[in-house]
């Protein structure tokens, strides 16, 4: 059966993202800082449609995170278009006419929602829970693994329900000392360390559930 394996940046004091998120603010006040690590590198920016980049110890880490990825899966706030129903001219989030996905994406969502093409990624809008968005996705995924892209509630419920095989968490120092923390509750959670990398900025930190 193919993996979950759950991606994502923390800051050294436990936040996924800073205060007071919104439609204009989606990471928070001070949130972006946080990915300011993988933003020059070629092994993102290509993905992302651009050009040139630079190359470091983050780069074999990104590219492990892209292979062998057949579905992904996210909450609403990650996807975009604020809380509520969708409207009737929903937007369309926060990843362009172009997202990076390339694969089906799965989004955690209390509202209905026809499926959304957009040039080659599909958003399938799942309603009933975190385990039949997994059972969706691992049918798409058709053997290869799943990546669990966020946010911190999310996460939370797919690591407290035990469903996680593989934590990916890049840890940038800096402080934020408030907004969306990713750890809160999880105080049984048995993690086995399987590799720690050091790079510009940021300390990745694989582990084994």
């Amino acid at each position: 059966m193919s993996r979950l394996r759950f991606t994502i940046t923390m800051s050294l004091d436990g936040f996924v993202a800073g205060p007071d998120q919104s439609v204009e603010n989606p990471l928070g006040v001070g949130g972006e800082q946080l990915h300011e690590w993988v933003f020059p590198l070629a092994a993102w920016r290509e993905p992302h449609g651009r050009e040139g980049g630079e190359v470091n110890a983050s780069t074999a880490v990104v590219e492990g995170r892209l292979a062998n990825v057949g579905a992904t899966i996210m909450g609403r706030n990650m996807f975009g278009g604020g809380s509520g129903p969708w409207g009737e001219e929903p937007w369309n989030g926060w990843w362009g006419d172009e997202p990076p996905f390339h694969h089906p994406v799965f989004v955690l969502t209390h509202h209905p929602r026809e499926p959304l093409e957009l040039a080659g990624t599909t958003f399938h809008f799942v309603t009933d829970g975190i385990e039949a968005a997994l059972e969706q996705a691992r049918e798409a995924a058709a053997g290869k693994d799943v990546t669990l892209a966020g946010g911190a509630d999310v996460g939370r419920q797919y690591l407290a329900a035990g469903l996680v095989d593989e934590l990916d968490l890049s840890v940038v120092p800096l402080l934020l000392g408030s907004g969306a923390r990713l750890l809160e509750g999880l105080g049984g959670l048995r993690l086995e360390q399987v590799r720690a990398v050091e790079a510009p900025g940021v300390t990745h930190l694989t582990y084994r559930l």
